[in-house]
């Protein structure tokens, strides 16, 4: 396998890892945000407040991105294993 191989087969997956995080990540980071706003604004500081609603809209994502998210990385090791003979040969 040479080093050009190797760094694309490394890219391809740090970007789906990206990808996927990213999916999950950014809606709890935006209902954190409006949330913190909101405490300062009101001047609660009620540690439920922030985090229970971060939880919820991440399930929230994991459930409607779900298949999604496995259909994507099903792709990528369908598309791993049917390249392993032209990498190999």
């Amino acid at each position: 396998m040479s080093p050009e191989t190797f760094v694309e087969i490394l890219r391809e997956a740090m970007l789906l890892i990206i990808v996927i995080v990213s999916a999950v990540i950014l809606p709890g980071l935006l209902v954190g945000l409006l949330v913190a706003v909101f405490q300062a604004a009101t001047s609660i500081n009620e540690q439920t407040m922030s985090f229970l609603p971060r939880l919820i809209v991440t399930l929230l994502a994991l459930s409607w991105g779900g298949n999604w998210l496995v259909t994507k990385m099903m792709d990528y090791t369908n598309n791993l294993v049917s390249s392993i003979p032209s990498v190999l040969g």
